[in-house]
């Protein structure tokens, strides 16, 4: 029963093998390769307008895998949320805070808020979008924590600006649902003028959403794993 098993489970994955690296290996009768790539590089300006190839993929073309993506991450920050509630002066200070170390984390957090801002917004333009930008917020945030020995930040806030993100993305992809293409995320917005800032439909306003969740959800994680509750004196 195990050699036949076995055997299945080879001939199941070679199956599989051969389905997805024929059609690369053995081209087409137009003479061109098999491949969705392609399909999206012809159609993608079109459908989509955006001048970032990989942002209509990633938003719209294959939109539920970044729903997902969005998810996990939201579930990760949620389970460190919870294992880190309670946990009062968690994070021992890692060195004395100086005027040099203070003074430049809050001179540089700004700029750090205004580029993670320009690689969101301009996400549908050039290599970049809501998680790098996102991230990038977070970074900030991150840098006052480690330089400063008091840090002020209303869990509240965080909480409102991740739901409602979230909400905000769903809710662009039902919108949809209730135009002619009926289908998630659909592009139901103008698609403007090409490689314009106001371009590629309802991809730039995902984009913000996903870099306000991204960003909110970073910033409260980071709060939890140095001290509990928020705004409280780190210990000596």
């Amino acid at each position: 029963m195990r050699k036949i098993v076995g055997l299945l489970l080879i001939f199941g994955f070679g199956f599989y093998l051969v389905t997805i690296i024929g059609p690369v290996v053995f081209p087409s009768s137009t003479g061109e390769k098999a491949s969705v790539g392609v399909e999206v590089l012809k159609n993608e300006v079109a459908e989509v307008g955006a001048a970032n190839t990989v942002t209509s993929v990633v938003v719209l073309y294959r939109g539920f895998d970044t729903l997902g993506e969005v998810t996990v991450l939201f579930l990760a920050a949620l389970g460190l949320t919870l294992l880190m509630k309670g946990e009062k002066h968690l994070q021992a200070k890692l060195f004395d805070e100086s005027f040099i170390l203070k003074t430049g984390s809050y001179l540089l957090f700004p700029f750090m808020i205004l580029f993670g801002m320009y690689i969101i917004v301009h996400g549908h333009l050039t290599p970049g979008g809501g998680f790098p930008g996102g991230v990038i917020i977070a970074t900030g945030y991150f840098i006052i924590v480690m330089t400063s020995d008091v840090v002020r930040l209303r869990e509240g806030l965080v909480s409102f600006l991740e739901g409602l993100a979230g909400l905000t993305f769903i809710g662009l992809g039902l919108v949809g649902l209730f135009k002619p293409a009926d289908s998630f995320l659909f592009n139901f917005l103008s698609k403007g003028t090409f490689n314009t800032l106001l371009s590629a439909g309802i991809i730039p306003f995902i984009y913000a959403a996903i870099g306000i969740k991204v960003g909110s959800e970073l910033t409260g994680a980071v709060g939890n794993m140095f001290f509990s509750p928020y705004g409280r004196q780190k210990d000596a």
